[in-house]
């Protein structure tokens, strides 16, 4: 099994965005805490988390984004559940997310977008702020966080088999626990 030590490494050496990193960070969180919530290993669950978009600087296209950084995984010796879920979550028809793990990292990842979108127009800018109530408002505006894909972040909830509400609440708390590392 890789460390959370040698994941941060790879991650570090891929992306430079800071936001970025924090996205990665976000996404890792609510793994963690999907992971316990669903009874599975922590560990992985949260590095397939911190990894998912490793790539996403220097393969930013549909079709590489993804697929180049799933190659890259497993070239480097990481774990098959790990490169499948990080293949998986862009939600390619040819690579659709199939384990628990795979349709959770999908689950969340959009989401951790429009929560911090939401506690950037809250008037502290913290997550404190943010209420489950707000981001499903926020969720309501498409004009909010253009970019963000409700359709994704209601499929995933979906296939993952938990009500909209409850996931945006184990995502948020899971994002506020770590608000300080997020800059929240």
């Amino acid at each position: 099994m890789v460390t959370r030590d040698e994941a941060m490494k790879v991650l570090r050496e891929f992306t430079k965005n800071e936001n970025l990193i924090k996205h990665a960070l976000a996404v890792e969180a609510a793994m963690r805490a999907y992971a316990r919530k669903f009874g599975q290993d922590e560990e992985l669950w949260g590095i397939a988390g911190l990894l998912h978009d490793f790539d996403y600087e220097k393969y930013p296209n549909p079709g590489e984004h993804a697929i180049k950084g799933a190659q890259i995984l497993a070239e480097r010796g990481f774990p098959e559940e790990i490169v499948n879920a990080v293949r998986a979550h862009a939600n390619y028809p040819e690579y659709p997310p199939q384990t628990l793990m795979e349709k959770t990292l999908f689950a969340v990842d959009e989401l951790t977008g429009l929560i911090v979108a939401v506690a950037l127009v809250m008037p502290s800018k913290k997550l404190a702020e943010v209420k489950v109530s707000s981001v499903r408002k926020k969720m309501k505006d498409k004009s909010f966080a253009r970019k963000v894909s409700r359709e994704d972040i209601i499929k995933g909830a979906e296939m993952i088999g938990v009500d909209l509400e409850e996931h945006i609440k184990t995502v948020l708390e899971a994002m506020q626990g770590i608000a300080d590392q997020l800059g929240l």
